[in-house]
């Protein structure tokens, strides 16, 4: 028996409904539409002879008020007008359940740590845009779940992605534009989980044509192994929402509820270290770091707070609170060195990269991730770079900047490499900016280059430098 998958089909309200009885549609049709609407949605039993001969038979009226009763309508038991306009809408292929539920037998990852893979991609959207539509309907179910995802660029992944028009080799052939939208497997080997798309259908990146991001959200809720929900206010309602603000988007308690009794919670964020007393050294403003000649070996964001590094010691700046705190590298991550070369975060995964000489090490919030240190190699760099100066990270762009001298590499984040034709001169991307840099970190919109007591606010749009400050203005010197 071959796994049947989800069908994912548009519905928006300025979608028309097939013609009702009458005019081309005799009444013989209609009763034979509605059951095998029932027959396959409802698990109406296929007996045609009772069904025509016996319309109020109450097998039929009590099927007719679950679908009702499903799809948010007035239950009656009658077959009127609303009830008619709704089962001729596009929907999903598959038989519908109340409130979230999972497949028969609730299927799932046995892992939390799951890869997934663009197989190819539609030429309605840039790749760029495929690539983050992806990325942010997969965070809106990590958000909620233990679960984490990783990209891969070939092999098999858990979950294939993949679009395509008609056949396309699942034997679940898409239908032209218009009616399914898409398909996912549940959890499983081989062809469960994967998620394809039709192609057939006009993917945007607004609701102007078909959200792409809606759309995904929803069918890796399948490969997740969650069912429909009978909810219209879930992202697991069968019928595709033109009209949901993506702004202001978030999960239904309905679909948190569902993915939370497969995987549980979300692990809880490690909370804000607290320094002992004794680790601190007295006063936050020593006489040295407002030294007009003040300079840092590295900066980073973390959470939203600014670190500066120097030596064995970094300072914590909250830009709610007037004052630096000050530390001992070593109290928050003690297999960190000293002295370090560079850091920037990732805001995407929650994780600050710390390099010194050869070697980077990742942390998130005060834990040290397993696996490091690795070697600056593997990310992409010769042998003859032996040292990073500094580094910041794009999240708009999901680019990296890495300045080793005059010069810097550019590595893409999604793909997990550096891009071409670099390294480059810093001055060709940042006009005003070199010859070396010490430190970089976003704020505001705005790059800001540290060389020695200086300080350059560069406008990344306008690719100029707007104002020359010294290093240490974040401390109220």
């Amino acid at each position: 028996m071959k796994t049947l998958p989800i069908l994912l089909v548009l519905c928006t309200a300025m979608c028309s409904a097939y013609p009702l009885a009458g005019g081309a549609r005799d009444q013989d049709s209609t009763m034979g539409f509605v059951q095998r609407y029932l027959e396959n949605y409802y698990n109406l039993a296929k007996d045609v002879e009772k069904f025509f001969k016996r319309k109020d038979s109450s097998p039929v009226v009590r099927k007719i008020q679950e679908m009702q009763r499903f799809l948010g309508l007035k239950v009656t038991g009658q077959l009127d007008s609303d009830t008619l306009e709704m089962m001729h809408k596009p929907r999903c292929g598959v038989p519908d359940v109340g409130h979230f539920s999972t497949f028969p037998g609730s299927p799932k990852w046995r892992k939390t740590d799951l890869t997934y893979r663009i197989v190819n991609y539609t030429p309605d959207l840039s790749r760029d845009a495929i690539d983050s539509a992806i990325e942010k309907a997969l965070r809106v179910w990590e958000e909620v779940t233990p679960l984490t995802f990783t990209r891969i660029y070939e092999g098999e992944a858990d979950i294939m992605i993949t679009f395509a028009v008609r056949e396309h080799g699942d034997f679940i052939p898409f239908d032209g534009p218009g009616q399914v939208l898409a398909h996912a497997f549940a959890p499983g080997l081989g062809l469960l989980g994967d998620a394809h798309f039709d192609d057939d259908e006009q993917w945007t990146e607004d609701t102007a044509g078909t959200n792409l991001f809606l759309v995904a959200a929803h069918e890796l809720g399948h490969s997740l192994g969650l069912y429909h929900s009978a909810n219209p206010e879930a992202l697991m309602y069968p019928l595709y929402n033109a009209f949901t603000d993506l702004n202001q988007f978030h999960l239904s308690q309905d679909d948190v509820k569902g993915i939370q009794s497969l995987y549980g919670p979300p692990p809880a964020k490690p909370a804000d270290p607290v320094v002992p007393t004794e680790s601190v050294p007295p006063g936050p403003r020593t006489p040295a770091m407002c030294d007009p000649a003040w300079s840092f070996d590295a900066i980073s964001t973390l959470r939203g707070e600014i670190l500066f590094f120097k030596d064995r010691h970094f300072w914590r700046i909250q830009l709610s609170v007037p004052e630096p705190e000050f530390h001992s590298i070593s109290t928050f991550w003690p297999s960190l060195p000293s002295g370090i070369d560079a850091a920037y975060e990732v805001t995407s995964r929650d994780t600050v990269f710390i390099f010194k000489g050869k070697q980077f090490w990742a942390i998130r919030g005060n834990e040290a991730q397993a696996g490091y240190p690795k070697g600056i190699h593997t990310l992409g760099f010769p042998s003859t770079i032996s040292k990073i100066d500094a580094a910041i990270s794009d999240k708009e762009k999901k680019k990296t900047y890495f300045f080793t001298e005059d010069k810097y590499w550019r590595f893409d984040e999604r793909r997990g490499s550096m891009d071409p034709g670099f390294p480059k001169l810093i001055t060709e991307e940042f006009p005003g900016i070199g010859p070396k840099v010490d430190a970089v970190f976003e704020a505001f919109g705005f790059f800001y280059f540290f060389s020695g007591s200086s300080q350059m606010q560069f406008d990344p749009n306008a690719k100029k430098v707007i104002h020359i400050l010294k290093s240490n203005s974040w401390f109220n010197c």
